[in-house]
């Protein structure tokens, strides 16, 4: 049998752990990639390649120097933290990345301390050491003390250090003395990552993750805790409330390079692909007739917000959705707590409307994305935080902010988060920014991006990251201004537009197709205003000179999914279609 390594990669969003297992796959198997080597191979879906960032974990093996390296690639945004939970129960070993000039960020954080509690070894690697004004002796420094802050042991605390630049491709133990490939980063893993134990003994293998296949229908993957897996052979399968249930394994995978290779058994330690099960969700545990014997169960953190989905009754529905009933949403946002552990859903008094619950605004604008882009149409309502009672006093979720920001705006970001209950805990220079720590509660975060980047000019990076729940603080400052909705339905007009354009700033523009009541701009007041936009120019056969000439209509304000998601009140919906 092969010697094994399985190793979880783990970072804060945007720090290139994707990009690394790019390189890496391209050392190891070249042969097999017909790519081009600027594109992210793993980040394969529509929404991880427009964002930028890693939503979903996946699993590649490749081979070096006789030895089989399992690589999980993980989200590194704090909302997606059910992924890297449940992933990281594959690994013994992590690749903890960093940036060379930003250092520790929030999710660095979340991430370490997750793999700290589960006793995983990390190998630091500080990337992108190609950037100006970078300072990677103060980052590997400031990654010791916070391991220590975290409780790590001493194994863990005696880690190897890698610096390099994954985009450029090389890889060294001192960051002056830049190589030409990442072969010492690969010779460390096998060298300081432990080696996957095979463990003799009864069954039992975890369900992490899940796949789906049009063919073969869902994929349960996982680890081989202890024993084997045979194909053809009968096993228990344990189930959330303790039941048991007898189920037969059809077809049997291990991962090879980026793909799937059908093989007979998979012994202790490594990683697996298993058809034929049903009705199995993450968490169950697959072990054997004779003597099953489940694995703990795997823990997720609680949602912190909530949104009301709904089925579309906007005058124009069902123009451009193919699911809008209640029971396609049902069966959708079903399938969808199935392997995504960190979403919650609950039927309310109406058929036609969900509670939907899940770790912050990213998390839940994902899932409309996708839905979306799938040909759902359904509406929202405003994101609110979960809050909780402990010992008769009310509760409320705080999350750690993170602010860089060119220094002579960070006096207006310091109001801005001040305004919304945030205290400030530091503030520091870090080469031309400031960097700016607050903690705040979630509901003061709702809508504050949209603020921070109005103030900032487009310039500030901000993250945040749940803390805990801590006693309600009291009311929060919220949008102040009034809303334009239309009294009218049919196509807006220039004219129309450039009357009322002193009243406030509209969301439409000319020719586009509006219904009554619909929201169409924000009004200059803090209370709502009905207009008509539909309303056109009254013709006669008499004509002015130039009249024409001196309409100037600003252009729509457009919004991002998350910006629309925070801007809208109590009393609205954001309706969710597939563009035509």
């Amino acid at each position: 049998m092969d010697s094994i390594r399985n190793i979880a990669i783990i970072a804060h969003v945007d720090h290139g752990k994707t990009t690394l297992v790019d390189k890496i796959i391209q050392t190891c198997i070249v042969e097999n990639l017909n790519k081009e080597n600027s594109e992210l191979i793993l980040d394969n879906n529509d929404l991880e390649r427009e964002r930028g960032i890693t939503i979903l974990s996946k699993n590649i093996s490749v081979k070096y120097k006789s030895v089989k390296i399992n690589i999980i690639d993980t989200p590194g945004h704090a909302d997606f933290g059910g992924e890297v939970e449940r992933v990281l129960k594959m690994a013994d070993g992590v690749l903890l990345l960093v940036d060379a000039f930003e250092g520790i960020m929030p999710q660095t954080r979340f991430v370490l301390q997750k793999a700290i509690e589960l006793n995983l070894k990390p190998i630091l690697v500080i990337n992108k050491i190609d950037k100006e004004n970078c300072q990677p002796d103060i980052v590997q420094e400031s990654v010791f003390d916070l391991m220590f802050n975290l409780n790590a042991s001493e194994d863990q605390l005696d880690f190897e250090t890698i610096y390099g630049s994954s985009k450029q491709g090389w890889m060294s133990l001192d960051w002056k003395n830049p190589t030409n490939n990442i072969s010492v980063l690969l010779d460390k893993i096998i060298s300081h990552i432990p080696q996957a134990p095979n463990r003799q003994g009864i069954t039992q293998m975890q369900i992490t993750s899940l796949d789906y296949s049009n063919f073969k229908g869902r994929i349960a993957i996982g680890r081989v805790y202890q024993g084997e897996i045979k194909k053809g052979s009968e096993y228990n399968l344990c189930q959330n409330n303790n039941n048991y249930k007898k189920v037969k394994i059809k077809e049997l995978y291990e991962f090879k390079g980026l793909g799937k290779n059908p093989i007979e058994r998979i012994n202790s330690g490594d990683i697996c692909a298993i058809v034929g099960l049903d009705d199995f969700e993450i968490g169950d545990t697959i072990t054997s007739l004779e003597e099953p014997k489940a694995l703990p169960r795997i823990k997720i953190d609680e949602p912190t917000m909530s949104m009301l989905f709904t089925i579309n009754n906007s005058p124009f529905f069902g123009k451009e959705g193919k699911y809008v009933t209640s029971r396609h949403l049902r069966d959708r946002l079903n399938k969808e707590t199935e392997k995504n552990l960190a979403l919650r859903v609950e039927e309310t008094d109406s058929e036609e409307k969900f509670n939907v619950y899940g770790r912050g605004i990213l998390h839940l604008s994902i899932l409309i994305e996708t839905m979306r882009r799938e040909g759902y149409e359904l509406q929202v309502g405003k994101p609110k935080v979960i809050e909780k009672e402990i010992n008769g006093i009310k509760h409320e979720p705080f999350e750690t902010l993170v602010i860089d920001v060119p220094s002579e705006y960070s006096g207006k970001c310091i109001e801005q988060a001040t305004r919304r209950k945030g205290e400030l805990l530091s503030m520091e220079p870090k080469g031309d920014l400031q960097h700016l720590e607050f903690l705040i509660p979630s509901r003061g975060l709702i809508g504050l991006r949209n603020h921070i980047l109005t103030v900032t000019s487009g310039t500030a990076i901000m993250t945040h990251k749940f803390e805990e729940f801590k006693k309600h603080i009291g009311d929060i400052e919220t949008r102040t201004k009034g809303s334009l909705t239309s009294n009218e339905e049919g196509p807006a007009t220039a004219f129309a537009l450039n009357r009322l354009q002193d009243r406030g700033r509209f969301f439409v523009s000319s020719s586009e197709i509006i219904y009554k009541g619909q929201v169409v701009g924000e009004h200059n007041r803090d209370n709502d205003l009905g207009v008509n936009l539909v309303k056109g120019k009254q013709l006669t056969n008499m004509r002015k000179s130039g009249s024409d000439d001196a309409m100037r209509i600003a252009p729509k304000t457009e919004f991002s999914l998350e910006e629309s998601m925070e801007y809208i009140k109590e009393d609205e919906y954001l309706e969710i279609k597939k563009a035509s």
